[in-house]
């Protein structure tokens, strides 16, 4: 009796070690051989709660895991720039289909009426503060895929970007434009020209003022691709 006690304990963290890297659909079958085995080692089956106990860990512990690697998968849905392990990627475009991609951003660098009429009047120490903003702007659409680690490198056919004073809230509103006929979207090279072109506005003005704000830069709209024509407005 002392050695079945023993052999029994010995045998139970084996017998969990063993069932949780089984998979459930071998759960029956791997606990009827385990049974057999201890019935020949013993001179009789081991406990029915002994076996049950086992097998309701052992499924449990299956179900857990089953879950999580669901939930991992859910967490990352959608997720083009992250792996299965949520380990950063770049996303493999060649299968894609080259299409006619054009997308539009808009933001606003808030001056204050000081500084607002400087530009206005040009004035401003550094010089023409909106005509180099703007080749500001389109130097970095230019330079996107250096800035941006996981940002393809491409070939864009057309880069805009407007700046206009808005005198009612002592503001420059800048829109960039991006285009390309390629295998990915131009998103980011329209939102880097008008990060871009704020930042240099802001450049050149911060020695008349340190209270500018550069604010609302989003993305208007964008065409071509998988994913269709998408706007704001809708």
């Amino acid at each position: 009796m002392f050695l079945h006690r023993v052999g029994l304990r010995t045998a139970l963290p084996l017998s969990r070690r063993l069932f949780s890297s089984v998979g459930s659909h071998d759960m029956s079958k791997a606990i009827s051989e385990l049974n057999q085995e201890m019935e020949s080692v013993f001179g009789e089956p081991p406990p029915s709660s002994l076996s049950g106990s086992i097998d309701n860990q052992s499924m449990t512990q299956d179900l857990k895991l089953s879950t999580v690697e669901m939930d991992d998968k859910k967490s990352f849905a959608g997720l083009t720039h992250i792996g299965s392990k949520g380990e950063a990627q770049m996303v493999d475009v060649s299968l894609k289909n080259i299409s006619r991609r054009v997308a539009i951003a808009r933001g606003k660098v808030i001056l204050g009426r000081k500084v607002f009429d400087l530009v206005s009047a040009n004035q401003m120490g550094k010089g023409d503060v909106l005509s180099v903003a703007k080749l500001a702007g389109i130097c970095g659409a230019k330079q996107t895929s250096n800035l941006i680690p996981l940002c393809h490198n491409i070939n864009l056919t057309h880069v805009r970007v407007d700046l206009a004073l808005n005198p009612q809230d002592f503001s420059i509103e800048i829109e960039g434009e991006a285009a390309s006929d390629g295998k990915t979207g131009v998103e980011m090279e329209a939102l880097t020209a008008v990060t871009v072109a704020s930042l240099t506005v802001y450049d050149m003005c911060k020695a008349a003022s340190k209270n500018i704000q550069i604010t609302d830069i989003r993305l208007e709209r964008k065409t071509g691709g998988k994913s269709g024509d998408w706007s704001r407005d809708k």
